[in-house]
């Protein structure tokens, strides 16, 4: 498989939403507390405009769906996906955080589409969809993610953005140059 090249489809494939699974061993008491620790930091940084995610009320306590042991699910839109994943990696400590995008795909997120911040952990896939018609939105009422009206470049001004790049990289010896064709 060649990977996709079609400027307009790799635009219109561009995942918008994430989510971040924390994991914890449910009987060891120091990674729950130091799980339930990050999540408060991260509701302090977003009220304090560092960043948008939504961790979820919920904490799992057991494992739940294909989640072998305790977690919980922070959501992410596309927007602040840079600044909460460097902020995970900076500050997880020993947890391991399971990384996957929302498609309509979803056992394909979870299955080959994911990363990890840390170790990872096997996952029980057989109870995910394979395909779903809609792509899972949430929290459609912040107007990020999927559910974002703010006016989007056109192939044109992303066209010349690209040759830009192009040309003010022409002389850097070390930078890659696009293929001419």
């Amino acid at each position: 498989m060649s990977p996709q090249t079609d400027l307009k489809e790799v635009i219109d494939s561009e995942i918008k939403e994430w989510h971040f699974h924390i994991y914890f061993h449910q009987r060891n008491a120091d990674e729950h507390h130091a799980a339930l620790e990050l999540r408060d930091a991260v509701l302090r940084l977003r009220r304090d405009g560092a960043f948008v995610a939504v961790p979820l009320f919920r904490v799992n306590t057991d494992p739940i769906g294909p989640h072998p042991v305790g977690s919980y699910e922070i959501w992410c839109p596309s927007e602040s996906f840079v600044s909460v994943y460097s902020y995970l990696c900076m500050n997880r400590g020993n947890l391991s955080i399971l990384v996957h995008p929302l498609t309509k795909e979803e056992r394909k997120d979870h299955e080959v589409r994911h990363t990890w911040i840390g170790p990872s952990f096997p996952l029980d896939l057989s109870m995910l969809p394979v395909r779903s018609e809609n792509i899972p939105l949430q929290y459609a009422s912040l107007k990020l993610g999927y559910s974002s009206n703010a006016p989007k470049l056109t192939l044109e001004e992303r066209k010349q953005i690209g040759a830009n790049v192009e040309r003010i990289l022409k002389d850097e010896k070390e930078a890659a140059k696009a293929p001419s064709d």
